[in-house]
């Protein structure tokens, strides 16, 4: 009984380590992708890598289209290749 309460406890443990996203800097152009009804706003690094954008309507980021700033985000979930960009959520932004 006790090694399954141990198993829960570090699976647990384990499974919150994972939710924790990593915070990383991206400086970029914000701009929209795709096409109506798909589309999303993204942050477009200078090396034209695409992180979504998961909370647009924080800090005004979706009004600062085609306005390059330089922005520190949470690492939701890593990209899985084209068209499957990595998903951000904006802790902070400072707008150049």
């Amino acid at each position: 009984m006790k090694e399954r309460v141990s198993l829960l406890a570090l699976g647990a443990l384990l499974l919150g380590a994972c939710m924790n996203g990593q915070n990383i800097e991206v400086e970029g152009r914000v701009k929209y992708v795709g096409s109506t009804p798909h589309h999303y706003l993204a942050l477009e690094d200078t090396k034209q890598h695409l992180f979504k954008i998961s909370n647009p309507q924080a800090f005004g980021v979706d009004k600062l289209q085609n306005h390059k700033i330089k922005a520190k985000v949470q690492l939701i979930k890593e990209a899985v290749g084209p068209g499957f960009p990595a998903v951000v959520k904006i802790i902070s932004i400072e707008k150049e």
